[in-house]
């Protein structure tokens, strides 16, 4: 079972047609999945958006009220997938954004990787002309300001956003932590942190450059990079203690 997860805020425009995409993925690429979206309090039409979709779809909508950050979303997505899985060697979660900048069709080459041997699939995001301007800054912001705190051997870039984790990994790290969250990093730093947790405990890490899209994303970037690189800066600076805490439990 794939468990795909997708934390959204306020993007009505595109979570229906993105979870078409992945209907119609699935229709060409067998594979037994289940959607859980995680709606992060959003306030424009959203919900109905989603709602509309699950009388059709393997589809579960949590999330709270009132925003609580992408951290907490991705804390509440790897703790569903993980008390919903009966296989958990055999089960994956695949994190993805639902803005469609993750296109699905990117979804079969981590399940290849999956299903070869890799607990742990990264999909590090290609720079391209069409990205946009406050991602292309972030990204040679953040390589700096977490030099050199935030190391995955064999991964280049540790805050890409679409991974898959095979899920017996995750309940590693969740029985480890207990209530501790998976990721309380602001921004991108979570998925850093939420990776810095779980690579020592998977026997094989595999990463595949692939690319994003942000043609089809309906809205600005949130993302502020000179505010966005202080966090990850002080995100590289706690991070040196997530790694050997998690080895140590391992």
């Amino acid at each position: 079972m794939l468990y795909l997860c997708i934390p959204v805020f306020n993007e009505a425009p595109t979570a229906g047609l993105l979870l078409w995409r992945i209907r119609k993925v699935f229709q060409e690429y067998s594979r037994e999945y289940e959607i859980v979206v995680y709606n992060d309090g959003s306030t424009d039409s959203t919900e109905d958006a989603l709602r509309a979709y699950t009388e059709v779809l393997p589809l579960t909508i949590i999330g709270s009220s009132s925003r609580r950050g992408y951290a907490h979303a991705l804390d509440a997505l790897a703790r569903t997938a993980s008390a919903r899985t009966r296989y958990p060697r055999r089960d994956a979660m695949v994190v993805m954004q639902g803005d469609f900048t993750d296109p699905p069709e990117h979804l079969p080459e981590l399940v290849k990787r999956f299903e070869g041997g890799a607990d742990i699939v990264v999909a590090e995001r290609v720079a391209e002309d069409t990205t946009p301007v406050p991602e292309r800054r972030l990204r040679r912001l953040a390589s700096w300001a977490t030099r050199p705190f935030v190391s995955v051997p064999g991964v280049a870039d540790p805050f890409g956003t679409l991974r898959l984790y095979r899920i017996s990994i995750l309940r590693d790290l969740l029985k480890a932590l207990g209530e501790t969250p998976v990721a309380q990093a602001p921004g991108w730093g979570a998925n850093a942190e939420l990776l810095l947790r779980t690579a020592p405990l998977a026997r094989r890490l595999e990463a595949v450059s692939l690319p994003q899209r942000f043609d089809l994303r309906q809205r600005d970037s949130r993302i502020r990079p000179w505010s966005d690189a202080v966090a990850l800066f002080r995100f590289g600076r706690r991070a040196r203690t997530l790694r050997p805490a998690a080895a140590k439990r391992a």
